[in-house]
């Protein structure tokens, strides 16, 4: 029996096999399986000017992209020169109307259309379609831009119904104003799965435990994502938290975003990626006040369960129906992918 089956009756079902974390196939396959087929933060549209060079999931997928902005708004096309290879740009840029290669000055539009190639005189057959630079889907929801190279459906679908569920969220107003990333021993999976269930909070986060009403707690599921909901003891929201598979986390507080993004480096190692956007950097507080707090307890625990899933004596366990849904939600997707 394959290991990508996961019971859809939660109290039926045993989590995903300690296998897939351990196995190296497993990881290699995830890439194209997993990864490709979903979508990636690429940035905010403010952040773009004419040009900007971004890496699709730096250190996995590692596809060179590049932003570029017209009047036609903001394409994503391919940053990798059709002639021999080169990476076409290799800095942001505020004024251009125009792509050029700097290895032998082939050039295309901002739209990625081949335009011109020197001592190309008699070449049969050129130029083709295969000369102008590939077009890559792009979607934007809230300001943020979100990039796939073969998604296998849009990004409407993975975001879903959460977004109706934030409809009262304003995202208007908001700035990036800090950035910072970590190192995290331990499977990408596993950061992801202790980020989907508050039923760690009063174990792992005591000063959180005291703002969140661990009691009132709710999680929601969709089609790709999921929406975890906490209340403070005045009964007003203290934070939701949106999950967009596989790897993706928009915390919503009072005081603005932060947004996770969780990068696969090796079975073994992550890095995970914070940018806080707030309207006033003087207000972070509540649920969200202490991020670097939280996150290096979040790590400890995560460590400790990559260390264990490599006992002899463990397999897989089971689901708590209350509180691990999301968790079982995530696995099915898993199951569902790599299959």
């Amino acid at each position: 029996m394959s290991i990508f089956e996961i019971d859809p009756d939660i109290q039926k079902a045993k989590t995903l096999s300690a296998d897939f974390y351990i196995d190296a196939l497993y990881f290699e396959e995830s890439r194209d399986k997993i990864f490709a087929r979903t979508w990636q933060f690429v940035g905010d549209s403010k952040g773009v000017g004419v040009l900007k060079p971004v890496t699709l999931l730096p250190g996995f997928l590692e596809e060179p992209l590049v932003l570029t902005r017209n009047d036609d708004g903001i394409k994503c096309l391919s940053n990798v020169c059709t002639h021999r290879g080169k990476t076409l740009v290799e800095e942001p840029c505020a004024r251009a109307n125009l792509i050029r290669c700097g290895y032998h000055g082939r050039r295309f539009s901002l739209d990625g259309k081949f335009l011109s190639m020197p001592e190309f005189d008699g070449v049969e057959d050129f130029p083709s379609e295969a000369d102008d630079l590939t077009q890559i889907r792009l979607a934007s929801h809230g300001g943020f831009l979100f990039a796939s190279v073969d998604p296998v459906d849009p990004f409407e679908v993975f975001v879903g119904y959460a977004a109706e569920r934030l409809g009262d969220i304003k995202a208007e107003g908001l700035k990036l104003t800090a950035t910072r990333e970590y190192e995290v021993n331990a499977h990408w999976a596993l950061y992801c799965e202790n980020y989907l269930e508050g039923f760690h909070i009063p174990y792992v986060h005591k000063a959180l435990n005291e703002i969140v009403d661990y009691g009132t707690y709710t999680t929601e599921t969709f089609r790709y994502s999921s929406l975890q909901t906490g209340y403070g003891d005045n009964g007003e929201i203290a934070a939701r938290y949106l999950f967009i598979f596989p790897n993706l986390m928009f915390n919503f507080y009072p005081w603005g975003i932060s947004v996770n993004i969780v990068r696969p480096v090796t079975r073994e190692r992550t890095v995970v990626e914070f940018l806080t956007y707030t309207r006033d950097e003087a207000s972070i507080d509540g649920a969200g006040g202490d991020l670097h707090g939280v996150e290096l307890e979040d790590e400890a625990v995560v460590e400790s369960v990559q260390r264990g899933i490599r006992s002899r004596f463990y397999s897989h366990g089971r689901y708590s129906p209350t509180r691990e849904t999301g968790t079982h939600h995530f696995h099915r997707l898993i199951a569902e992918f790599m299959k």
